[in-house]
């Protein structure tokens, strides 16, 4: 099959991975702690932890859910609890033990907790004590066995656990009052389980590593099963990709997103590790005051983030100051990266600001910018090793380039398919291995792509396609303004009309300022209809905008 788009590949990088390279996840990790035994290897809360203690704690926690737990290969744990050490060690932890991570939101609410647990058949979570009081109420008629509960400052040095614990629990009331009566601690888990005795179990491709939930904000949350193939592949894809900017054993990337979002898990978590980095968790990223701190204390090479988050930090006074000679690596996606937003972050830190694109179904990656570009594109970028991408029309034909389409993946980092759920597999996945990702897209002649949005965000103005992405751009290009989203809401006259929602940066910046602006740079039905200026947008807990609330509103 042509791959019109390698002639733009990056110097020295190969179209193709070798797939063999690793069985498993877990070789991946024994072969950074081996090489990296002494690096540092997380940093959370002022404490480091080298590759050797990593894998010392994990070896813990898998010892403990074999012997103590009883739990038998290929049962599922649901991990619930935002960026802390306890994270990784407790991922790891779980697929040395032979076993599949269930990544749970820690947001969640009692009902989709629920949903999932009982979807996924999980037989153990464990759990920050922060949101114990939801587990409490959703484990009723699941498989849930075991519960093993920590408090954030567990894995931190001494006196700063202490303190953290209690002000968490006492001067910020951060934990709800629960009841667990058989809950295990973390700690408990570490210490007995460094006394057990760990038997490393044989894993292969065909393994399923982790059920990765998605659909949550449009419908009812599907697993998609991620097998140790999938991971595997996607982590090499995307260190063969990064691999002319990637110093082994010496970089340090900021890992905000939540390990438990598809994103950050592989591009921070595996492809960083695997390079034997230094992932530095950020906790709490929503308090820009103390993230724009914590930068300002760490040196680092790589950052990764979506678009509110990229934004919100330029306009965090002090992130100006910040020392960015080290950094080289600023990667975007999990939603659109605004070109204006772009701009000021490459002006600001004189690093341009990459788009990748990628789904929870594809493990993430499919399209990656080079990590070379001058200036921000407004592209996806290139499909990465060992990917095909096309795009069809509603008849399933293959469209020629500069036409836009269903973007269509194929690649060993496509999903087995959705968790117990064969008829929504078959909808999207093919039998000879095409993701219908549902995303509309257009190709230039060097083979990079660029999305033009979501089928189902697209708004349908008297018979013309109109894409939300295009809109929002544009009004976010006027100083005044912070933020925005854009919706189509129904029209009697054109079936749908286009409302904007906006965040002000300027607060004197009025509706017929922001609409003038608009019809200098977009024609008369793309131009919003109605503009309603609001304190802040809804978002899921990686920011992306929430267009379905936004119907609400």
């Amino acid at each position: 099959m042509d791959r019109p788009w390698l002639t733009s590949y990056p110097d020295g990088v190969n179209s193709d991975i070798d797939i063999h390279q690793y069985n498993s996840l877990v070789e991946i990790f024994e072969h950074s702690v081996e090489l990296y035994a002494n690096l540092p290897a997380f940093s959370n809360f002022g404490t480091t932890i080298s590759y050797a203690e990593f894998s010392d704690a994990t070896e813990s926690v898998a010892a403990y859910l074999q012997n103590k737990l009883g739990l038998e290969k290929g049962e599922r744990v649901a991990i619930m609890m935002p960026n802390l050490l306890q994270n990784p060690v407790s991922i790891f932890g779980v697929l040395r033990a032979g076993l599949t991570v269930v990544n749970t939101n820690p947001l969640y609410t009692v009902r989709e907790l629920h949903h999932q647990l009982k979807d996924s058949g999980a037989k153990a979570i464990i759990v920050v004590e922060n949101y114990a009081s939801t587990v409490q109420a959703a484990v009723t008629d699941t498989d849930i066995e075991h519960i093993i509960v920590t408090k954030m400052g567990d894995m931190l040095n001494f006196p700063k656990s202490i303190l953290i614990n209690w002000a968490v629990k006492y001067l910020k009331k951060m934990v709800p009052p629960y009841t667990l009566p058989n809950a295990i601690s973390f700690k408990t888990v570490l210490s007995e389980g460094s006394n057990q005795d760990f038997v490393p179990t044989p894993l292969s491709h065909h393994d399923i590593a982790f059920l990765q939930y998605t659909g949550g904000t449009t419908g009812v949350a599907k697993g998609a099963m991620l097998s140790h193939k999938n991971m595997v592949a996607n982590m090499l894809q995307a260190s063969e990709w990064i691999k002319n900017d990637v110093l082994p054993g010496r970089e340090a990337i900021i890992t905000a997103l939540p390990l438990y979002h598809i994103f950050s898990l592989t591009a921070n978590c595996l492809v960083f590790m695997e390079a034997g980095a230094n992932n530095i968790l950020i906790t709490n990223p929503r308090d820009f005051k103390g993230f724009v701190k914590e930068l300002s204390n760490t040196p680092f090479t790589a950052i990764t983030g979506v678009n509110t988050l990229f934004n919100a930090l330029i306009n965090t006074p002090g992130f100006a100051d910040i020392d960015f000679t080290q950094l080289k690596i600023s990667l975007g996606g999990g939603m659109s990266v605004q070109p204006a937003v772009a701009a000021q972050w490459k002006k600001i830190t004189g690093c341009t600001l990459v788009e990748a694109f990628g789904l929870t179904e594809t493990s993430p990656a499919v399209c990656i910018n080079p990590l070379n570009l001058e200036e921000f594109n407004g592209s996806i970028g290139l499909p990465i090793p060992s990917t095909y991408c096309k795009l069809i029309n509603d008849q399933g034909d293959t469209l020629p380039d500069g036409k836009a389409g269903e973007l269509c993946v194929k690649g060993p980092q496509v999903m087995q398919g959705y968790w117990n759920r064969p008829e929504d597999t078959a909808e999207v996945l093919s039998n000879d291995g095409w993701f219908k990702t549902g995303d509309v897209a257009k190709m230039d002649g060097n083979g990079f792509f660029y999305i033009v949005d979501r089928i189902k965000d697209m708004i349908l103005v008297s018979g013309f396609n109109v894409y939300p992405n295009e809109i929002e751009s544009v009004i976010v290009e006027h100083k005044g303004v912070l933020e925005c989203g854009v919706i189509g809401v129904p029209d009697d006259l054109r079936g749908e009309a286009v409302k904007a929602f906006v965040v002000k940066k300027d607060q004197s910046l009025t509706e017929s300022e922001l609409l003038a602006h608009c019809r200098k740079s977009l024609t008369a039905y793309k131009t919003p209809d109605k503009i309603v200026f609001i304190h802040e947008l809804p978002k899921t807990n990686v920011g992306k905008v929430l267009r379905r609330e936004l119907r609400s509103l």
